[in-house]
């Protein structure tokens, strides 16, 4: 059964039961990586410890979202 098949038959389906199939999909696409979060949580302590360090300047978060 082909790509096109497949969303031919799920397009048939009824609104709860293509949201189902689209939920599915999606879960398998999201699988943690545990040396991603590694390289994550690594960076995220270099850039606290520079801050701490005076080394990072920080920006208040309503300057951020006031940019446009």
């Amino acid at each position: 059964m082909s790509e096109a098949d497949i969303l031919e038959k799920a397009l048939k389906l009824r609104p709860e039961a293509r949201f189902a199939v689209v939920e599915g999909l999606l879960r398998s696409l999201d699988v943690p990586d545990p040396a991603l979060d590694r390289i994550w949580a690594e960076e995220a302590m270099r850039r606290l410890n520079a801050y701490r360090a005076g080394k990072l300047k920080s920006i208040p978060m309503e300057e951020v979202f006031a940019k446009e």
